[in-house]
């Protein structure tokens, strides 16, 4: 081990990336468009995260002795780690240019290789890029990046800590290679791949490191592919050898986004400097606390202790949180007060944002008030809680006006949710449904698309330009009706069988509607990184839910009455729009779920009521929010399969349920989608090449199902042969009377030219298959 070093009294573990005004999205973008070259783009990027380490110092955190942590990306850490380790699949082996030209394209794809699969960062809405790796994949440290980044950070005066998905993470959310052998696990290769991280540590050691952070938040999760008995038994024996190395910076070890107690004993006697646990999420091991045996596996081990929460924006109970870090301090444990995780899943600074409501915004912590209130603590370990005791009494004062604020409660809501009876969550057979349904005239193999369609350029315009007042109401719903006409004409002439109205109107799938119910606000600045370069602004969810008004039904009724195909009309589900808002933490989500479903339940029937028979209720999140603790799993999925249906079950037969699913490890949650009871599902399925089919054909799942054959997350136009392939993977688990085909998700994001291309397509490769080609 090396001579140990000492953490300041406060850090955090990453902070947001993009930039406050979304600077390296626009860089990253202009680079893809070729309008600026890698040379302008290395320069953005490095003037970020110069100004990153500058503000965080600012804010209090110390210069010196490895608080600041070089958390930047260009998209995804663990795709980070991939090029650090040097694992590049077989098949991206002849891409020439440099390692970001080859880090893009296992990102985006290109003309000749699909990109590495996406799903969702343990239970947050990240996305990271799935590994893939084989028995052959190479290894070989790649430090370069790290190396240049710590190097920056020096020449300010300021010495950075390097952050690095750790070794036993990566392997368990890597996926084996199609060319691996039978019965092959990446975690199979965690010797090689220790080696390799201690050679990454060796490069950082000698270019000047004195601290390095390890994220292993494997640590806290039950979904993984071994039991958490044996994760916690694999970081023992990486560690144990990275923790030995010769030359090495001081390691801190990271166990954020759940409960690590079980193993926090055994993680502080590890041959490390520091351990973090989150204990938001968390809690501390009572009884290894009261024994002193916590106290003596942290005898040489700094404990960093994440009392701030990284994960929502409302102000920490700061004397609640400078509380357990007491108990720590008084049981001799040499503690750090820290965030539960990286703040990359929060904006930047509450104080950016003008025009929310005064009150409401002296609830909130972004990111800067985060690491401010982390600060602050670390004050009070240093100099007692007298020193800090303003502070506070401050919060005490504000949590206590929350509690009290008008909205916060209101008796009408909860009534109605405490009125809710079993009945109304269920709905007719779905034998009943299915011949009820049949006067839709939907074919075999019905072609459709998820909902959203291109945010063109004029839409964005539009709608600036109404936000600022420089076009009126009547001007800019004409813009929006005449947008609508032009996408149901483009999906008649595509030849699509179910039509969406394109959802020109709408912002973001859950802003939108939060912008229309009672009891959330929205933000202007509050950008959180979703995956790459795409950014969402959630929206807060701070009082009780309902709806004053229609929300959706103008815009759904004037597309159908424009064509003779049924048109879908389009809602996001309760669970998604919690997962994707930064929701009250007063209350069960449970509770808040209810109040969110009765309000779109008033929307499906007023959709019926003007005439719209197939109703979507997009539910992309439903994996996402899955506890990562298994003991927890069972109540969330009741609650949340019971807010869907909540939200649905006041249809009448002959109305055709969709729902919508992304990214999910759809073995998983099968029993609970099939608990949704949706007459269709879609889920994304093309760059896993129809993984979900398996499980779906195993579960004997007897509804309408479309996997999705048209990857909207790349640039790609695949091609009909392609598409018409894994048309017939599915259809070979899948009824034809079941299957639907369509693409991934939302094509918002993508150009119209390249989603022309692709739904024909679509459209071309599912009449084949229905031709029996």
């Amino acid at each position: 081990m090396t001579a140990t070093t000492h953490l300041p009294t406060a850090t955090i573990l990453g902070y947001p990336r993009l930039g406050r005004r979304r600077e390296l999205k626009r860089a990253i973008e202009s680079f893809w468009k070729g309008h600026t070259d890698e040379a302008a783009l290395q320069e953005t990027a490095g003037e970020l995260r110069a100004a990153t380490r500058a503000r965080l110092v600012e804010l209090g955190l110390p210069a010196e002795g490895g608080a600041v942590p070089e958390s930047f990306s260009f998209y995804d850490q663990v795709l980070d780690a991939t090029l650090a380790l040097g694992a590049i699949p077989q098949r991206f082996a002849d891409i020439a240019g440099s390692d970001l030209i080859t880090y893009f394209a296992l990102a985006r794809g290109d003309r000749d290789h699909q990109p590495l699969e996406m799903t969702k960062w343990f239970d947050t809405n990240y996305h990271y890029s799935v590994p893939e790796i084989d028995e052959t994949t190479p290894l070989a440290a790649n430090p370069a990046q790290l190396v240049a980044q710590l190097a920056e950070a020096a020449e300010q005066g300021i010495e950075s800590r390097p952050v690095i998905v750790g070794p036993v993470t990566y392997l368990l959310l890597a996926k084996a290679s199609d060319g691996a052998g039978e019965g092959f696990r990446p975690i199979d290769r965690l010797d090689e791949v220790v080696g390799v991280y201690a050679e990454l540590l060796a490069a950082l050691n000698e270019a000047g490191a004195g601290w390095v952070q390890l994220d292993e938040p494997a640590l806290v999760s039950d979904s993984l592919p071994v039991p958490r008995s044996e994760t916690i038994a694999l970081v023992e024996r990486a560690y144990s050898i990275l923790g030995g190395a010769a030359a090495r910076p001081s390691i801190l070890l990271t166990a954020p986004y759940g409960d690590a107690a079980d193993a926090l004993a055994r993680l502080g006697s590890l041959p490390v400097e520091a351990v973090h646990a989150d204990l938001v999420r968390g809690s501390l091991p009572e009884a290894d606390l009261a024994s002193g045996a916590l106290t003596s596996a942290f005898a040489e081990t700094q404990l960093v202790a994440g009392v701030v929460d990284g994960r929502n924006i409302w102000k920490t109970d700061l004397r609640a949180a400078f509380g357990a870090l007491e108990r720590l301090q008084r049981a001799g444990i040499d503690v750090v007060a820290c965030t539960s995780n990286s703040l990359q899943h929060v904006p930047h600074d509450v104080r950016d944002e003008t025009r929310l409501d005064v009150e409401l915004a002296s609830w909130l912590a972004f990111a800067d008030q985060k690491i401010e209130q982390v600060v602050i603590l670390a004050r009070g370990l240093a100099d007692g809680g007298a020193a800090i005791e303003a502070e506070l009494a401050a919060v005490d004062a504000i949590l206590a006006a929350r509690a009290q604020a008008s909205g916060v409660r209101v008796d009408g809501v909860r009534g109605r949710v405490d009125a809710v009876t079993v009945a109304d969550r269920e709905r007719d057979h779905e034998g009943e449904r299915r011949a009820a349904q049949q006067g839709l005239g939907i074919p075999e193999l019905a072609t459709t698309t998820i909902g959203s369609f291109p945010q063109t350029v004029e839409i964005r315009k539009a709608r600036a330009a109404f936000g600022r007042g420089e076009i009126g109401q009547e001007e800019y719903d004409g813009f929006l009706r005449d947008e609508i006409a032009r996408v149901i004409r483009l999906q008649e002439e595509i030849g699509l069988d179910v039509l969406v109205h394109g959802e020109a109107e709408r912002n973001d799938m859950v802003q939108y509607f939060a912008e229309l119910l009672d009891g959330f606000a929205v933000t202007e600045h509050g950008w959180v990184q979703s995956y790459g370069t795409r950014a969402t602004r959630p929206s807060i969810l701070w009082g009780d839910v309902s709806r004053p008004a229609p929300m959706t039904v103008s815009w759904s009724a004037y597309a159908q009455s424009l064509t003779d195909r049924p048109v879908k009309g389009m809602l996001t589900g309760p669970v998604t729009i919690l997962a994707w808002s930064f929701v009250r933490d007063d209350q069960p989500l449970a509770d808040t779920a209810s109040q969110v479903a009765l309000a779109l339940r008033d929307e499906i029937d007023d959709l019926v009521d003007a005439g719209i028979r197939i109703v979507q209720v997009d539910e992309p999140a439903l994996r996402e929010l899955l506890p990562l603790d298994a003991d927890r799993q069972a109540a969330y999925l009741d609650w949340s399969v019971g807010a869907f249906r909540l939200a649905t079950s006041g249809a009448a037969a002959d109305v055709q349920i969709h729902t919508h699913l992304c990214y999910s490890e759809f073995g998983e949650i099968i029993d609970a989608v099939d608990g949704l009871d949706a007459d269709v599902t879609s889920i994304e399925a093309a760059r896993s090449r129809m993984d979900v089919v398996e499980p779906l054909g195993e579960h004997g799942y007897s509804r309408g199902i479309g996997p999705g054959v048209y990857d909207i997350h790349s640039p790609r136009v695949p091609s009909v042969a392609e598409q018409q392939e894994l048309i017939r993977i599915a259809a070979a688990r899948i009824p034809g009377e079941q299957l639907w085909v369509n693409p991934d998700c939302g094509l918002k994001t993508r150009g119209y030219e390249e989603t022309v291309a692709s739904l024909t397509n679509l459209v071309h490769a599912a009449r084949a298959v229905r031709a029996g080609a």
